[in-house]
């Protein structure tokens, strides 16, 4: 059973942050567990990054510090930051996020009560461009469940519903057991990733907000761009997400009839994912149209 002196890993993919590292390092430092390492993996900076990290790796025998000799794109980067990583748990941190203070601890106690949890999540605060921080509460209970194919029709209603709820992306996972998940570099691999999870164990979810990130809108163009994946994927990412859930459905180990059940779930979900696309690309349409038709006189009262 895990407790205080189990090792918990966090995993800090950098490139190019030197301006912004040490606030988020601070906060991984100071968390109330006492076993803790920080592995920082850095994607071939060009900036000063690399003289901070070794630095500040001198100075803490808690920091290890890796740079790639080239850029190995982002998703690789996130990789290594796992395959480091020393600890029976693990959470990686983006480089402007930040943890409260028992941000671990008390997520080890939720791994603590059930060893079956594959991953526990928390709340997280997402301020955007604009300055507003906002959270929400998720309050389900389908990610608990024994069957697989529950926990993964919840995940996917939740990727269909509000990126506030959960992002397991920054929860903590067993590393042992999420090591070993295959990862395609694509559009929308973090919602992929997640389906991914759900299938492969329970969930927890802890209802207090444990961290704080920054969170933008990007066009999917700009995300293939730095992906490096080619820009065509764009429009037709969703189509390619879910062949690419169909695809593992084949590669896990389900029942035939959880299979079918989860095939539906997928189908399901691209219904709904078009459908909202659809209707989003209406209204904006519909604004333009009211737009173009105001008199200029009526704009400028």
């Amino acid at each position: 059973m895990p407790g205080n002196d189990v090792l918990v890993s966090v995993g800090l993919p950098v490139r190019n942050a030197a301006d912004r590292l040490e606030h988020v390092i601070g906060s991984v430092l100071t968390q109330d567990h006492e076993h803790i390492q920080l592995v920082i993996s850095d994607n071939a900076s060009t900036d000063d990054t690399e003289e901070l990290c070794r630095e500040l790796a001198r100075s803490d025998g808690r920091i290890v510090y890796h740079r790639h000799a080239e850029n190995v794109g982002i998703l690789n980067n996130f990789i290594t930051a796992m395959r480091l990583a020393e600890g029976d748990f693990f959470r990686w941190v983006g480089d402007d996020d930040w943890l409260a203070p028992h941000c671990v601890s008390r997520m080890v106690e939720v791994f603590a009560r059930d060893e079956r949890l594959l991953l526990v999540t928390s709340q997280i605060a997402y301020t955007g461009p604009d300055g507003v921080t906002e959270s929400a509460e998720y309050v389900g209970t389908g990610l608990t469940s024994e069957d697989p194919v529950d926990r993964f029709a919840e995940m996917l209603r939740m990727l269909n519903e509000s990126h506030l709820l959960i992002d397991p992306l920054y929860g903590m996972v067993r590393r042992d057991r999420v090591v070993a998940i295959a990862r395609r570099n694509m559009l929308r691999e973090d919602e992929v990733f997640a389906a991914k999870l759900a299938l492969a164990g329970p969930w927890a979810h802890v209802p207090e907000v444990l961290g704080r990130r920054h969170w933008k809108h990007e066009r999917l163009p700009e995300i293939a761009r730095r992906l490096g994946v080619p820009p065509w994927q764009a429009h037709l990412a969703t189509a390619l997400q879910g062949a690419e859930m169909l695809r593992w459905l084949s590669a896990v180990r389900l029942t035939a009839e959880q299979r079918r059940r989860a095939r539906r779930v997928v189908y399901r979900w691209y219904a709904r994912r078009q459908w909202r696309t659809t209707a989003h690309r209406g209204r904006k349409i519909a604004r333009m149209a009211v737009g173009a038709l105001t008199p200029r006189s009526a704009v400028e009262r």
